[in-house]
């Protein structure tokens, strides 16, 4: 089949894309607005931009309370969203009013980061702090306005449970970070499916 997005003529009950552009890690972005308010939110549309220095992107359909409070302080944080933490992570995702702090919605207890004022989550193995650098604006090809936003941080502080820790290489598939998909379907990462593969000449991985 072949369909143009623009025309949804793609013939099914829902759109494919995001069954296609998957599995999406997920940000799990906590937030802190000028006022002290706490807001914590997962991104499906999430990923790393650079290793060196280590920058990260977020991107959200529609202006939401993240983006807000970011810019207001110009620090987030990055959390890891795992098997263990899915429930959790699910309840963030909900619809909340301005100020309520999704963390203690979630039934999350929050640890203090150490070199920005946003809190992290305390039983997520990974966490990435980082200071804002840009939110971009999306227009389409029309040039016209698409109330989608992709906010660009660079990772300033990193938290790993070392118990993930083995032979000097943290051990991402035992973590079993989850991923999105499409529809109300996720993927998670197991040892089970955990494979490796040597680029063609060697390098660095």
């Amino acid at each position: 089949m072949f369909y143009e997005p623009s025309k949804r003529n793609h013939g099914l009950s829902r759109d494919p894309f995001k069954a296609i552009v998957a599995p999406r890690p997920i940000g799990w972005i906590s937030s802190m607005s000028a006022k002290g308010e706490i807001n914590l939110a997962p991104y499906s549309f999430f990923n790393g931009v650079s290793s060196d220095p280590p920058m990260v992107m977020f991107a959200s359909e529609g202006r939401k309370d993240s983006i807000t409070f970011v810019e207001e302080t110009k620090e987030f944080v990055c959390n890891l969203a795992t098997w263990n933490l899915r429930e959790q992570m699910n309840t963030t995702s909900g619809r909340f009013s301005r100020g309520t702090n999704e963390m203690k919605e979630a039934g999350l207890v929050s640890a203090p980061s150490i070199l920005i004022k946003p809190p992290r989550i305390k039983t997520s193995p990974c966490a990435l702090e980082c200071q804002w650098l840009q939110t971009v604006h999306l227009n389409d090809i029309q040039g016209e306005n698409t109330d989608r936003y992709v906010v660009f941080g660079q990772v300033v502080g990193i938290h790993i449970d070392e118990s993930f820790i083995k032979d000097g290489w943290l051990d991402t598939a035992a973590m079993r970070p989850i991923a999105r998909a499409g529809y109300h379907e996720y993927f998670v990462s197991t040892p089970e499916t955990k494979f490796s593969m040597r680029r063609p000449g060697g390098g660095d991985v």
